[in-house]
């Protein structure tokens, strides 16, 4: 199960949300989203669980905790929107 987490303390690396998940299941995987252009850290990332049970718990457990003096969130992750081109020629209509 992936799981969304949110409002990260900027410091946090992926060594330590794996530690904070791991008392849940098995994590398989932890990743912190980084800007682009400066590399720091969004404030977001996330976590896989071994099992929807071990992220359900996590959930239970982690949502509105907080760590490093910012209140946490842990949610589901949802599918990544496909985004449409914000070009002109895709919006507008053409008449002939």
């Amino acid at each position: 199960m992936k799981l969304y987490v949110g409002n990260l303390p900027h410091a946090t690396t992926e060594q330590e949300l794996t530690d904070l998940f791991a008392a849940f299941g098995a994590v398989v995987s932890a990743k912190i989203i980084l800007d682009r252009e400066t590399r720091r850290s969004r404030g977001f990332g996330f976590v896989e669980m071994g099992s929807k049970e071990e992220g359900e718990k996590a959930i239970q457990e982690l949502n509105g905790k907080e760590v490093g003096g910012r209140t946490i969130i842990v949610n589901e992750a949802r599918q990544k929107e496909r985004r449409e081109s914000d070009s002109f020629n895709n919006k507008r209509q053409r008449r002939f």
